[in-house]
């Protein structure tokens, strides 16, 4: 037996009261998913003739990351 059997079997032993609870969340979920897969962060604005070259890319994430702490100090927690 499938995922689905089980789900409907037990839906059926509900009240039709709680079947609509389960109907709205289920539509909940569903609005909530991503409408399709995710589009890669380099070709979002292809269709806009932006290009930003990788050593650009590199560069600011080299400046964004400069003042971040490398060592970390000893954590008091014992």
């Amino acid at each position: 037996m499938g995922i689905d059997d089980t789900i409907l079997q037990k839906l059926r032993l509900l009240p039709p009261e709680e079947q609509q609870k389960v109907a709205e969340l289920v539509e909940s979920l569903a609005a909530t998913r991503p409408k399709g897969p995710r589009k890669n962060p380099m070709g979002m604005f292809a269709h806009r003739g932006i290009h930003i070259p990788a050593e650009v890319i590199d560069e600011a994430r080299r400046e964004a990351w400069a003042n971040f702490p490398r060592e970390f100090p000893e954590s008091t927690e014992k």
